[in-house]
């Protein structure tokens, strides 16, 4: 199971840090992501993390912003915001593969979703 959490209401230019904590059973080759879905907008992919460590980022305004990262004792990932913008609202999700070679950026290579945190920046 996947639980994301740290979403809420900031201000334009703020930091946010989200975290993904993963309960039951480890996967050591798993892909791990992040993805968004504004309304009315169909599920986008910001980040992805491999079992190797390996980042890998939309090539878009995401990358700079976003920083993907984990904590394997903790068994959980996160995601950092920099530089909140309004139209980065959205609801982050994150997700696991169980392929060490899943296309990072299809929403259904993911075996595994969480709820969801709703991320809300005003102006």
């Amino acid at each position: 199971q996947l639980q994301a959490s740290g979403g809420g209401l900031v201000q334009a230019g703020d930091s946010l840090r989200l975290s993904c904590a993963a309960s039951g059973r480890t996967c050591s080759y798993c892909t791990m992501g992040w993805f968004r879905q504004a309304p009315g907008k169909e599920r986008e992919f910001v980040a992805a993390l491999r079992w190797n460590g390996v980042s890998i980022y939309p090539a878009d305004a995401v990358k700079g912003r976003f920083i993907i990262s984990r904590e394997n004792a903790k068994n959980t990932m996160y995601l950092v915001i920099n530089s909140l913008k309004p139209e980065d609202t959205a609801v982050y999700y994150c997700a696991a593969s169980a392929s060490p070679t899943a296309i990072v950026r299809e929403p259904g290579q993911y075996n595994y979703w969480g709820p969801g945190t709703q991320v809300t920046v005003s102006s």
